[in-house]
């Protein structure tokens, strides 16, 4: 009716045309049993006129002919046939109709040969075609109530319709990562390569626990870019598995840099195997403001509820008393005695003795005044508020392995250095995690200051497991050290993980900011977050309609999440997504991706088979350790000795003496 037809009129035609073939098979039957309709005396004059007229037309030529033509407008007449649609009909009954009918039909010719009763005879002939004729008919009508145009009811997860083309050229620079992948498009599977041209606008990789983030991703970051001639800083939560990766990619291309670069490694447990390293090296630091962020970074890796706390008056103030402490320890001979340990025994002193000490050195007078004037106004709650939660936490530290790595300086933090280039691992024990990543956190600090200055040589920043550590404006770092060719690379498990370390509002920003992401199985806010990022694309909608007279399926195009959410959480291990950043000299149209990540398994275990040990570097023993734990507590002491004995020589210095 839609298509200006009357419909009507056509249903009457088709009604005409099965009445002609019902009409034909009648006069067969009479033509071809006229013995028995002669004797039921029910031929007459006229009809034996008509049947003379018809027989002239060569109908009855041969005696399948007449059934030939009604069978074939029976077909006709069941071509537009409107039964009612039924999802659960298929073809296997009618089929079964129609060929039985055939069968019956056609078969029903042997009757005739048969040599018995004529009235007989012509009755089983003319009810078993005519059983057959019915049963085609049957059969014709049961097909038009199959529909026809089925749904896809293979795709019941809609796999199919949520692919979509991504980058299969591999784009290669002198800074680039590059994973090769494999992914579905329809229902074939594609070569593709996810192509990290610009790391220096950082890399995120998020995944829950055995995601695959360090085997499919991170080693590939490492290896890749000592390849490629960066100096490196991997943060190995697990020492040593990624330590031992970075070693022996720098043991085999270490050839290609232009200045081979010097490989040191940090480790808390086992000290034979780890270099000494000082964090507050003076020549680090410039002013106080350095000391300030040392202090921060060192006091909240230790209370990490700190961080959202910041800007509370109980917090501040021993951050404050800390700078205080570092700033002194610095301007006193050049800094010989700046390190952590010396700042951690100088705390641990008489106030008496402690804050007369400190107002010798003029440039922290404003940040001791405060603590002063409560000491000197007997305001003890008020100072061992201020002062405790400060001693307390830097007193876990206290520990003669920590010291000794803490004390000595065997490199500094410039690893990105022209003339000397560096390559550190740092590792951390998650048994150990609030101590160790506090102190990590606090080298980590000092070496992005260092690095994130202009005119030096490429270097690349890993961390695993990144929420175990706090870094002070790390969101800064990711805003500006683009320029400076430091290249960033975030591994963490979840973003309510990074919230709950660094509180929402800068959890947010880190992850906001990131031009990178390569994500594992995640879930949860996490999984809605990235799928919104990742945008929407044009997929195929249907939808089926079933009334009694006739049914309908209707095609649409509609935007729809690329990856849902659903989708993202239920990944397989070595299946990611993500998106990559492009830059104006590389141009990537097909930015997102949803891909399973290619690595050659046996290559790699063949490899690792054949992994050096990090060797040893000293020979160490527990009475060497003790020693040096011990002589920086004399340090302090001869510190504290000579000071007061300088105060007493000069009129101009005071003795400080609590009020009785």
């Amino acid at each position: 009716m839609q298509t200006g037809e009357n419909e009507q009129a056509l249903r009457k035609i088709l009604d005409m045309t099965r009445l002609i073939s019902i009409v034909i098979l009648l006069l067969h039957f009479y033509y071809y049993c006229f013995s028995a309709f002669e004797k039921w005396g029910i031929e007459n004059v006229f009809m034996d006129r008509i049947m003379t007229t018809i027989f002239k037309t060569n109908l009855f030529s041969f005696f399948l002919k007449s059934k030939l033509i009604a069978l074939g407008l029976l077909t006709i007449s069941l071509l537009g046939a409107k039964g009612k649609k039924d999802e659960k009909m298929n073809c296997k009954k009618a089929a079964y109709l129609i060929l039985i009918g055939l069968l019956l039909f056609y078969g029903s010719e042997w009757i005739l040969s048969i040599e018995i009763d004529v009235n007989f005879t012509a009755i089983l002939y003319v009810t078993v075609c005519s059983i057959g004729y019915l049963l085609i008919l049957s059969g014709g009508i049961l097909l038009s109530r199959i529909i026809s145009q089925k749904l896809n009811s293979n795709d019941i997860f809609n796999t199919e319709n949520e692919t979509f083309p991504q980058e299969e050229r591999l784009l290669e620079n002198e800074y680039s990562i590059n994973l090769p992948a494999q992914y579905f498009l329809k229902d074939k599977v594609r070569k593709s390569w996810i192509n990290i041209i610009n790391p220096f606008r950082a890399l995120l990789v998020l995944g829950s626990p055995g995601s695959g983030k360090s085997y499919f991703v991170i080693r590939h970051v490492i290896t890749q870019h000592i390849q490629k001639g960066f100096t490196l800083f991997v943060y190995d939560f697990k020492f040593d598995d990624l330590s031992k990766i970075t070693y022996n990619a720098y043991l085999k291309y270490r050839n290609l840099y232009k200045i081979p670069p010097t490989f040191y490694v940090i480790n808390f447990d086992d000290l034979s195997r780890s270099h000494r390293c000082n964090p507050l090296d003076p020549a680090a630091m410039f002013d106080s403001t350095d000391a300030a962020e040392s202090a921060r970074t060192i006091l909240m890796g230790l209370n990490k509820e700190w961080i959202k706390k910041q800007g509370d008056f109980f917090v501040e103030s021993p951050i404050n008393f800390l700078t205080a402490i570092i700033w002194f320890l610095k301007k006193y001979k050049d800094g010989e005695f700046c390190t952590l340990p010396h700042v951690i025994e100088l705390m641990q002193i008489d106030y008496d003795d402690l804050f007369s000490v400190l107002q010798t050195e003029k440039e922290i007078e404003v940040l001791i005044n405060p603590f002063v004037n409560a000491y000197l106004n007997d305001a003890v709650d008020q100072l061992e508020g201020q002062i405790a939660s400060a001693k307390i936490a830097l007193a876990r530290l206290s520990s003669p392995q920590l010291y000794y790595i803490l004390s000595g300086n065997d490199f500094s933090l410039d690893i990105n250095n022209p003339l000397a280039p560096k390559i550190v691992c740092m590792g951390n024990n998650p048994q150990k995690i609030q101590v160790y990543g506090a102190v990590i956190s606090l080298y980590v600090n000092r070496l992005l200051k260092l690095v994130n200055t202009k005119g030096n040589h490429k270097s690349s920043l890993i961390f695993d497991e990144f929420p175990t550590l706090y870094l002070n404006n790390i969101d800064s770092l990711i805003a500006t050290a683009r320029s400076n060719k430091v290249a960033t690379c975030l591994g963490i498990q979840d973003s309510s993980q990074l919230r709950k370390e660094y509180g929402r509002e800068l959890a947010d920003v880190i992850m906001n900011i990131v031009g990178n992401i390569i994500s594992g199985q995640v879930s949860g806010d996490t999984a809605k977050q990235l799928s919104e990022r990742f945008g929407k694309i044009m997929q195929d909608r249907q939808s089926l309609s079933i009334n009694s007279g006739d049914t309908s399926i209707s095609r649409s195009k509609q935007l729809e999440a690329a990856i849902p959410p659903s989708k993202i959480a239920t990944l397989s291990s070595g299946d990611f997504v993500g998106m990559v950043a492009d830059d104006p000299t590389c141009k990537i149209v097909l930015k997102t991706f949803h891909c399973s990540i290619q690595n050659d398994h046996d290559a790699i275990a063949k490899e690792e088979a054949h992994y050096e040990e990090i060797p040893i570097i000293r020979e160490i023993d527990t009475m060497k350790i003790q020693k040096n734990y011990l002589q920086i507590k004399q340090d302090i002491v001869e510190i504290v000795a000579a000071e007061m004995q300088r105060i007493e020589e000069d009129p101009l210095l005071f003795k400080f003496k609590k009020k009785t």
